[in-house]
């Protein structure tokens, strides 16, 4: 008798195709080929193909609507700021100093007289903030990024219906 249910099994039926195998052949090859596509298009290979190239130069530049003309940049009013030398805050008995030079970057040249009147303001804001400042946080990028950036909210509150557009170092040594 067990050799009858055998040959039912082997020469009767179709076989039945697992939950795995069609994950594995059907399903898994359409999802690579999905993200293959999706790269592709992405990486900007197909744009040539596709003509994007060509209706993004015909339309302008990206982010200006219709009617709006877009932002040009120009070169900005600059005003320089005396030298200022500040002893930085230190833990040791070593004092040290800080040697800077900015100038600031106004939006208009007529803000000059405006800021030339708040200079004794900035200065001391400037004062203020330097002295509280460790040699460490003056390191690398980042810190002179931080501390533009600190001096930048400081100009502008202190002059506050002029805007100054960004804070330039020239000069910045530390003894």
């Amino acid at each position: 008798m067990s050799e009858e249910v055998e040959d039912e099994g082997d020469g009767g039926g179709k076989k039945k195709v697992g939950g795995k195998k069609l994950v594995l052949f059907i399903l898994l090859p359409i999802v690579v080929l999905a993200g293959a596509g999706v790269g592709v298009y992405m990486s900007g290979l197909l744009d040539p193909l596709l003509g994007i190239e060509e209706t993004a130069e015909e339309g302008g530049e990206e982010g200006v609507g219709e009617g709006e003309e877009p932002v040009v940049a120009t070169p900005g009013h600059y005003l320089d700021v005396r030298e200022m030398i500040v002893s930085l805050r230190s833990s040791g008995r070593k004092q040290q100093i800080l040697k800077l030079r900015i100038s600031l970057e106004l939006m208009q040249p007529e803000d000059q007289p405006t800021i030339e009147a708040f200079m004794p303001k900035i200065i001391d804001n400037f004062q203020v903030f330097l002295r509280e400042l460790r040699v460490e946080e003056l390191e690398g990028s980042e810190g002179l990024y931080r501390v533009k950036e600190e001096m930048l909210a400081r100009v502008n509150q202190a002059a506050h219906p002029v805007k100054v557009r960004d804070v330039l170092i020239g000069d910045m040594l530390i003894q």
